[in-house]
């Protein structure tokens, strides 16, 4: 990966966590995959919400700040129908939303142990 793509996709996830906290969304942790044999993709960023109606605003204030700040979309997007774990595909960048009981269930983290997890401040 060049350093441009690699100061974009930085950039990119400074603004999702930007979308999240604009929502207070919980326990929102990066997980660095970018040093993992044939993973997926660069970053996943994580975090949940309480409710169903708070995952979903979530997932929209992530999408309105990458739209706004970055001229971005995703890609991909995935459950939204039932808001218990919405994912959003920037490519180099997934973006998992949990509703809590869900992340509780899937642990994604622990998943990839073996990536760098950055947790960020509430």
């Amino acid at each position: 990966m060049n350093k441009q793509t690699t100061q974009y996709t930085k950039q990119l996830v400074d603004t999702i966590v930007e979308g999240m906290k604009e929502v207070k969304a919980h326990n929102i942790v990066c997980v660095d995959l970018r040093d993992i044999p044939n993973s997926v993709t660069d970053y996943f960023v994580i975090c949940h919400g309480e409710s169903n109606t708070q995952v979903d605003s979530i997932a929209k204030s992530v999408e309105k700040e990458t739209s706004q700040q970055l001229n971005e979309k995703p890609y991909h997007k995935e459950g939204s129908d039932n808001s218990l774990w919405i994912l959003l595909d920037y490519v180099n960048v997934m973006v998992h939303v949990f509703y809590k009981e869900t992340r509780d269930h899937y642990d994604i983290e622990g998943l990839w142990a073996d990536a760098k997890l950055i947790n960020i401040e509430d």
